[in-house]
């Protein structure tokens, strides 16, 4: 009996369900959420940093450029990387060498879940979708699956944040070959409070009720005195000022109220 041919999927047929697939990812992601008052992007973190590829362990030599930007607490990363030198990987079977991929640029978009967090540790996975500029030896298709396994530290201080990040892409096996892009990157984020206020930046509610409840009972005080001090107008200024100034209260406000003294009532008989 004569078997009919296997129908074969065509590259185009499989780009398009993946691009499919992204744009759902991406419509997800950045949809209006409407159960949050603020804005998705005062939460937003950038990063920029270094990587390197590897494959089954064992260095393939490129060089890789990272750009990312994570939002809602890191649950979201996309990220943009640049792979600037061929990845050429060495073995028992390649002793001169084998080029697996030509340099190329690539992005991904990922949904990440927390795993573990300790004090300023936190252990984190990712999946999503990538895509690159080019198919080669590693991945025949250039939209693949995003796969990643990271750590995220804090520096003493809080003003450097760091994520080294395992990173895998491929098309799962719709079309070969399929050994996958492998590569690791670390990334760093400068604390400027230009992309939105981090987690640990923000001023806890009782902080600021207490910082309030100490002007509140100096003025009490001070009653029957309709204009305030210098020292008092600063400390007022002080209960709504950013979170870099926090620190500056706490050192200002003893030395204010000490440098006004205790009100004393003027004397009627005069």
């Amino acid at each position: 009996m004569r078997r009919s041919p296997r129908p074969v999927r065509s590259e185009c047929g499989v780009h398009s369900r993946f691009a499919v697939a992204f744009a759902l990812l991406v419509l997800i992601a950045w949809a209006p959420r409407v159960t949050e008052a603020q804005s998705w992007c005062e939460t937003c973190e950038v990063q920029v940093g270094l990587g390197g590829t590897y494959h089954y362990w064992g260095t393939t030599g490129g060089v890789v450029l990272a750009i990312t930007m994570n939002w809602d607490d890191s649950r979201w990363e996309l990220g943009f990387f640049r792979v600037t030198t061929q990845q050429v990987l060495y073995d028992s079977h390649n002793p001169d060498g084998r080029i697996m991929a030509d340099p190329f640029w690539g992005a991904s978009l990922s949904r990440r879940w927390r795993l573990y967090e300790h004090g300023p540790v936190r252990l984190f996975v990712g999946f999503g979708l990538a895509a690159k500029t080019e198919s080669d030896q590693l991945s025949s298709t250039r939209l693949d699956f995003a796969e990643q396994l990271g750590v995220r530290f804090r520096f003493p201080g809080n003003h450097v944040i760091a994520e080294l990040t395992m990173r895998h892409w491929s098309n799962g096996g719709i079309r070969l070959p399929n050994h996958g892009h492998d590569f690791a990157t670390l990334t760093f984020k400068l604390n400027t409070g230009r992309f939105g206020t981090d987690k640990a930046e923000r001023i806890p509610v009782e902080e600021l009720s207490r910082q309030v409840s100490v002007v509140s009972r100096h003025l009490d005080d001070t009653e029957g005195h309709p204009v305030l001090s210098e020292d008092h107008a600063s400390l007022a200024n002080h209960c709504c000022a950013a979170p870099a100034d926090i620190s500056a209260l706490h050192e200002s406000a003893p030395a204010a109220l000490d440098a006004r003294g205790p009100y004393v009532a003027p004397d009627p008989t005069l």
